[in-house]
């Protein structure tokens, strides 16, 4: 039986790319909801500015929706940290077990971590530009060189 070595490597990629999704979803996801929300919420206050019906709901600042109050978005950052402390390393073990090179572990890691990185930055500057920085601090995001730091030390 012939093996087609492109086919092989398109389905390896995309495998690797799934994974590398999967990962990143299981342990960002509230995040990127969050952050889908808000954005979601600024386009229809952008839209309906522009029609001038501005909906009350819509027009209260971010932190007063009920998705964005900042106990809910405590809450997420929470949730989020508890999935890089507990669920990710378990991940990382399975890793280790079926993929013997360092390197290639470090390769399929590195995507997952810059995903997790870029969506603590995506928070944390809608944290900086819709949040008091009382609110910010009982929100009490990780720091990125720190999360980086942690993140690395899981590999």
């Amino acid at each position: 039986m012939f093996i087609n070595v492109q086919e092989l490597e398109k389905s390896l990629k995309a495998t690797c790319e799934e994974f590398i999704m999967a990962v990143t979803k299981q342990i960002v996801d509230p995040m990127l909801s969050f952050v889908t929300k808000v954005t979601a919420v600024k386009v229809a206050l952008s839209s309906s500015t522009q029609n001038k019906k501005v909906d009350s709901v819509m027009a209260k600042p971010l932190k007063e929706q009920a998705f964005a109050a900042p106990e809910k978005v405590a809450e997420l950052v929470q949730k989020v940290n508890s999935a890089i402390q507990q669920e990710l390393p378990l991940v990382i073990a399975k890793m280790k077990l079926y993929l013997q090179n360092p390197s290639t572990r470090t390769i399929l890691f590195k995507p997952i971590k810059t995903n997790i990185v870029e969506a603590h930055i995506q928070v944390q500057s809608l944290l900086k530009t819709e949040y008091s920085p009382d609110e910010k601090s009982t929100i009490n995001m990780v720091n990125i060189q720190e999360l980086e730091a942690q993140l690395d030390n899981l590999l």
